[in-house]
């Protein structure tokens, strides 16, 4: 395996500490943020108006979305190109499809050149939205669950099970967080960030979790302390590599594929960091912590 750190030896349990003050300032942040911003949640949850338009040509989405921000619509846009089609979403209630229609059709006439026919108004219910809210959160929770019996099936330790689910809870929490107070559109597609950001911590996890009960087996006498800034250090240089790979990638989604895709990897992006350090900084210390009080 390519290695860029050679023999580390970080303190990471000394540290723990301030680890804890770090994650606690930051989740009485996102509480703070929940409770006086809330979420900024899409239409999949809220419901709004629905346009269909067809074009009697070609039309670039693009030239539709400065249209939409001229017109100052916050709106959501999907196209049918083989048709020259596009159905465009505004968030409102059922009592004021007529106005922010109109307001579409408004905006849509600043266009040069571009003339459409209207096909289709109506209202589009939350219900769906909801109903897959329900699954995800089922789906999460079950995941959880079946998390901390694998950990500590493979393990022989429910704690280590226990202390990877909190951190992946973190890493999500994080990523909430950063929605809140950036104002970004909560929508069924962060809601698959959500789940991708606790696949990706839990896995970062197991990876520290493994090389630990490998030192255990080699170093049996040696101090909790001690083994788990052995098993994080000699991980650090493969985290390291695999979170820059990963953040790079995302990095360029984020910056060139365009505004569908933003905000599932500006969440994405979030996820990437706080998986790692929740890891490093929560995780391995939180066993070290349970694990010295049981023996006490």
């Amino acid at each position: 395996m390519i290695r860029i750190l050679h023999k580390t030896d970080i303190n990471f349990i000394k540290l723990r500490h301030i680890f804890f003050a770090i994650s606690g300032v930051i989740v009485l942040t996102g509480i703070l943020s929940l409770s006086i911003k809330g979420l900024n949640m899409g239409l999949d949850f809220t419901g709004g108006t629905l346009i269909q338009v067809k074009f009697d040509k070609p039309v670039e989405i693009a030239a539709l979305r400065a249209a939409m921000d001229a017109g100052k619509v916050d709106a959501s846009i999907q196209s049918f190109a083989t048709e020259n089609s596009y159905a465009i979403k505004v968030k409102g209630t059922q009592e004021n499809v007529n106005e922010k229609a109109n307001q579409i059709i408004a905006a849509l006439k600043t266009m040069q050149g571009a003339s459409f026919t209207e096909e289709k108004r109506d209202y589009v219910g939350p219900v769906v939205g909801r109903d897959l809210a329900k699954k995800a959160l089922f789906a999460m929770i079950l995941s959880m669950f079946g998390i901390i019996v694998y950990v500590a099936f493979r393990f022989s330790n429910p704690v280590w099970g226990t202390a990877g689910v909190i951190g992946l809870l973190h890493d999500v929490f994080v990523a909430l967080t950063a929605m809140s107070l950036t104002n970004r559109e909560v929508d069924l597609v962060i809601v698959a960030a959500f789940l991708t950001i606790a696949g990706y911590s839990i896995n970062d996890t197991i990876v520290i979790f493994d090389r630990m009960r490998e030192n255990i087996k080699l170093f049996p006498k040696m101090p909790l302390g001690e083994l788990i800034n052995l098993s994080v250090n000699e991980c650090l240089s493969r985290t390291i590599i695999t979170t820059f790979t990963v953040f790079v990638t995302v990095l360029v989604l984020y910056l060139f594929g365009g505004s569908s895709i933003n905000n599932f990897a500006f969440c994405m992006l979030i996820g990437t960091v706080t998986g790692v350090y929740s890891t490093i900084a929560l995780c391995t210390p939180m066993v070290y912590q349970w694990e010295r009080k049981g023996r006490k």
